[in-house]
């Protein structure tokens, strides 16, 4: 991404696109009893509230009526269904995990199965986006949360606590490839959650073969524990390694995150929330519930002069509903310099509009 003279200056950003992850599969119901929402009709509540709060983008995972996170996607139809039906602008985001919450005390905390989550391609009705993951990682989410952090909760027993350090992301280049393609193939938007720059290379490498002809609309995921840290070193590097066509919206953890969304929206970047990210206030005095943070995002970037984006302008900016026909197209809409071709030497670039004729100045003849 170039930062030119006047990239800070509201007037020449994007409006912000809040994303907000309200069902946070990692605690259950007694962590936060007042915002955890638990029946069918409080999360389909929960949705029409954090839309009405201001957020555009919906980060979706479901709850069974025991608390834990739900594995059927028979629930997750039902809550599709219920949230097209009250808010049918809202984008929804579906967790490509599906569930990573331990089924039972001792068990691990893991993604479901491959062919599992390539099921998500045909929920009905379509989601708008399903994030996807890149290259099997290390998801220890708990690396760098604190005592602080979870004091009181679920993830504070020792038993939770172990599931969610030993996590891992299961996202080989087979299967990555053939769910980009049924989801494709479905009308789903990927949105691309990565982890550090490596990542961001293999996304490229993808498109430049043809295996994912898609709008870059993507995360950077800096919670720690096989993700980047969310430092402004690593912001920076993964920023400048971003296209000039990506979409970019910035996630981490706990305390971080109110942190890395005021810098998100002084750049001209995307924010999420949500009690999935974290459950606090700063001062941890209190806690904070998805909407009081959708609040929050919305107050200060109105004060930064940036206005928030409505949902048809969220998804214009998304390009939801956009696919391109090759590996060109990708490359030129997203901001990649094009594929080498046959014999081609030197540095490749788009070609210009027009042709550009060069100048030819004489020869000067030594004497």
């Amino acid at each position: 991404m170039n930062f030119l003279d006047g990239s800070l200056f509201p007037e020449n950003q994007q409006k912000l696109v809040i994303t907000v992850a309200p069902y946070g599969p990692e605690w259950m119901p007694a962590d936060f009893p007042e915002d955890i929402p638990v029946t069918m009709e409080a999360q389909i509540q929960k949705a029409v509230d954090c839309y009405n709060a201001g957020a555009t983008v919906l980060h979706l995972h479901v709850r069974e009526l025991d608390g834990k996170g739900s594995k059927r996607l028979s629930k997750f139809n039902e809550l599709l269904a219920g949230i097209r039906a009250r808010v049918p602008q809202l984008i929804l985001q579906v967790g490509g995990s599906i569930s990573f919450a331990p089924e039972g005390e001792g068990e691990a905390a893991k993604w479901l199965s491959d062919d599992t989550r390539h099921m998500l391609a045909e929920l009905q009705p379509t989601p708008d986006q399903v994030t996807i993951a890149i290259n099997t990682n290390q998801m220890n989410i708990v690396e760098q949360m604190v005592p602080a952090d979870l004091a009181g909760t679920s993830i504070a027993e020792p038993a939770l606590y172990r599931a969610y350090r030993e996590m891992t992301i299961p996202a080989g280049p087979e299967w990555v490839e053939e769910h980009i393609r049924r989801l494709s193939a479905a009308g789903i938007q990927t949105h691309f959650q990565l982890a550090n720059n490596s990542q961001l290379e293999t996304v490229e490498r993808m498109m430049r073969r043809g295996a994912a002809n898609v709008p870059l609309i993507l995360t950077w995921v800096a919670i720690g524990g096989g993700f980047d840290a969310p430092n402004i070193y690593n912001l920076a590097n993964f920023v400048r390694a971003c296209p000039d066509g990506s979409v970019l919206t910035l996630e981490t953890s706990m305390l971080n995150v109110l942190p890395l969304n005021m810098m998100a929206i002084a750049m001209g970047l995307h924010v999420r929330c949500g009690i999935e990210d974290n459950i606090w206030t700063q001062r941890r005095d209190s806690k904070m519930s998805s909407v009081e943070q959708i609040e929050q995002l919305v107050r200060i970037s109105r004060e930064c002069g940036r206005d928030i984006a409505n949902t048809q302008e969220a998804r214009e900016i998304y390009r939801i509903g956009t696919f391109y026909k090759d590996a060109d197209e990708t490359l030129a809409a997203n901001g990649f310099a094009p594929n080498r071709k046959p014999g081609q030497l030197g540095f490749t670039q788009h070609a210009p509009s027009a042709p550009v004729r060069p100048v030819m100045t004489p020869r000067k003849v030594a004497v």
